[in-house]
């Protein structure tokens, strides 16, 4: 596949995350962890909620207004992290992170593929000013698991 079928398709999957957003809406349990957040640069808000039991996010939900960056990855993030170890979504925060300054992922040490619909996001390294946008719901996932622990 050609850099360009490639690029179109992953716009293609963040415009389907942001038009058609998974795991929007409320954890209706008093034991979840909620984070609100916010880039002020933009005014991308994220209010996110996870249901953590046994060291296995359970469950993630998110409400909020931003970009189509920011709320694709979002979308993207609650789909991911869903079902893992905590350990492991942390993990995967840290991966993204490192994708999105650009940095090369050794393969050998994290398979890019567990990642899954998130991959499309890589090329918003390209563009310093969106970084925030992208990893504004994973700083919320991140904040939320250390206040709980």
């Amino acid at each position: 596949m050609s850099f360009n079928n490639l690029d179109t398709l992953y716009r293609q999957v963040i415009m389907d995350h942001y038009k058609n957003p998974r795991n929007r809406g409320t954890i209706e349990d008093e034991g979840s962890i909620t984070v609100e957040m916010n880039n002020p640069t933009c005014g991308d808000r994220i209010d996110l909620q996870m249901k953590v039991e046994d060291g296995i996010v359970q469950d993630a939900k998110f409400e909020g207004e931003g970009c189509s960056i920011s709320m694709a990855s979002a979308s993207m993030m609650t789909q991911t992290v869903t079902g893992k170890p905590v350990e492991d979504a942390l993990k995967m925060s840290e991966i993204f992170s490192e994708m999105m300054l650009g940095k090369d992922i050794d393969e050998k040490e994290f398979n890019l593929d567990d990642m899954g619909d998130v991959q499309a996001l890589q090329g918003v390294a390209k563009f310093p000013a969106r970084i925030k946008c992208a990893t504004l719901a994973w700083k919320a996932m991140e904040k939320g698991v250390d206040e709980e622990q």
